[in-house]
């Protein structure tokens, strides 16, 4: 959720290991951005030899995009990456929670803000963490993955196992200023 620099990075890895990814964004405009993105990203790998024009194309047939909040309902998980503003963040947990069933794991990529705080703004806090990814989240291996006060531990071990499942070195981190 968020198609800057981040969200795009994000969604690029989920769709390199194999994952339908829904890219969301307010305005097309920043999807299409994103999109380019990662588009010169896969176009240079290839160039370089880390990729088979066959591979590229089959990571961007899994991405898909969308400006409505609503398409995300039965996902598994949703990343938000967006501006660092707790309250954009908080009232997009607050949507998300009233869209998602309560088997949605909803993260927070924040740098700077409580978990517990973002997840204060639910019905379902227990279901809501942070995954931290370094920039760019292509190329950074390490992402935090962060427990907040009601976080519940199977939410931490779901959200564990799929970093694995992208290639990801998850890290867990303490919901403290600056995690790790």
């Amino acid at each position: 959720l968020g198609a800057g620099t981040m969200g795009a990075g994000i969604a690029q890895v989920a769709a390199q290991a194999g994952f339908e990814t829904l890219l969301y964004d307010i305005k097309q405009e920043f999807i299409d951005t994103g999109l380019g993105r990662i588009r010169t990203f896969l176009r240079g790998s290839r160039e370089r030899g880390k990729m088979s024009e066959d591979r590229e194309k089959q990571v961007l047939d899994r991405l898909h995009s969308t400006t409505k909040l609503d398409d995300f309902k039965g996902h598994s998980l949703i990343i938000e990456a967006a501006p660092e503003k707790l309250e954009i963040k908080r009232d997009i947990f607050k949507q998300l929670d009233s869209i998602c069933g309560p088997e949605t794991l909803l993260a927070t990529n924040t740098s700077s803000f409580s978990v517990t705080a973002i997840a204060a703004s639910t019905q379902h806090p227990e279901r809501v963490l942070g995954l931290h990814f370094f920039n760019p989240p292509p190329l950074m291996a390490l992402v935090e993955v962060i427990q907040g006060d009601r976080t519940t531990a199977q939410t931490i071990e779901k959200a564990t196992t799929l970093m694995r499942e992208i290639g990801k070195t998850p890290a867990r981190a303490k919901d403290t200023p600056g995690f790790i």
